[in-house]
């Protein structure tokens, strides 16, 4: 019995400790939209089907801020707004004279829609009407910030013409409720968890664009997609409402190998049933959506997954 008690305690010093996985940081944005949920579900997709790799979705400020922890490496995987992944890459708008170019494109993940809210009793019915008023336009360092200067520019509205508030969403939602602000904007998959919970216990109005606002939007930002957001997501809007939409990419830097980037894309577009188990945003999530909506190059491990099966990549999506 010795004997055995003995060769196996030298059995386990000669088999050493487990292999570590190895982390990944996935960067997100505040927990009362859509990356958060998304990034958590694409980091259950890593966990269970990537050997040796454990992933994290990590709370963030969003789109610009997550450029930057993917340029650091402070970030494995970001999730960000296509007109600042774009300007990241390219060293333009938010980015001027500080290209990231080391950013590459995984995929496109879904559309966001800009969501601009007030509540009924506020006498907001258009966008002009934001002149004078108290208005959040997003979380600082975030894509809904990007996107509502470049809305309110198109349409001749500075921040001179307004008391602008830079509240994260759930910051959005409770300064409305309270009254502490008049008006707010999400840049977000639809529906938003902020949005709802707001609507369950206030009468809300989701503001639309006209079609020369939203004309004057894209020719700023080409980026923009006019698109419509559906009747009855949220308690109180029963009509569809003419809004822009922004497409979501999921970037990694260029220093990610090409097997772990591989891998990745593998893993999320052959199991994208558990993604879009946890929001129904990444019914959107397609491989005909990325190469569509993409705007910046993919990193080469997942042109190697998309040309695997199939997939003409367009030139312009080649590093």
């Amino acid at each position: 019995m010795k004997l055995f008690k003995a060769l196996a305690a030298s059995a386990v010093l000669m088999a050493g400790p487990a292999l570590a996985e190895e982390q990944l940081s996935i960067a997100t944005g505040g927990t009362g939209g859509v990356y958060y949920p998304m990034g958590g579900g694409l980091a259950e997709i890593i966990n269970r089907h990537i050997e040796g790799y454990s992933a994290t979705a990590e709370v963030t400020g969003a789109s610009v801020e997550n450029m930057g922890l993917v340029a650091t490496g402070d970030a494995d995987l970001a999730i960000g707004l296509a007109d600042t992944v774009y300007q990241a890459q390219s060293g333009t708008g938010r980015f001027e004279g500080q290209p990231l170019s080391m950013i590459r494109g995984i995929a496109s993940l879904y559309a966001n829609m800009v969501q601009i809210v007030t509540l009924a009793d506020s006498g907001i019915t258009s966008i002009a009407d934001l002149k004078g008023k108290r208005v959040s336009i997003g979380a600082p360092g975030s894509g809904t910030e990007v996107n509502a200067n470049a809305i309110l520019g198109a349409v001749g509205i500075s921040y001179d013409d307004m008391d602008e508030q830079r509240l994260n969403f759930n910051e959005t939602a409770d300064a409305l409720a309270n009254g502490d602000i008049d008006a707010g904007f999400w840049s977000v998959g639809a529906p938003t968890s902020s949005i709802l919970n707001l609507a369950t216990t206030n009468s809300i109005v989701m503001i639309e664009l006209s079609a020369d606002e939203i004309a004057a939007a894209r020719a700023a930002e080409p980026l923009f997609a006019a698109t419509s957001l559906p009747g009855g997501l949220y308690q109180g809007v029963d009509n569809a409402v003419n809004v822009l939409g922004v497409p979501n990419v999921l970037v990694a830097s260029a220093d990610m190998s090409d097997d772990l980037a591989y891998a990745i894309t593998k893993a999320m577009f052959e199991n994208i049933a558990e993604l879009q188990a946890v929001h129904p945003a990444a019914n959107q999530t397609t491989i005909e959506f990325t190469m569509d909506a993409t705007p910046i190059p993919l990193h080469p491990g997942s042109i190697r997954y998309y040309e695997e099966i199939g997939v003409a990549i367009p030139d312009r999506l080649r590093p």
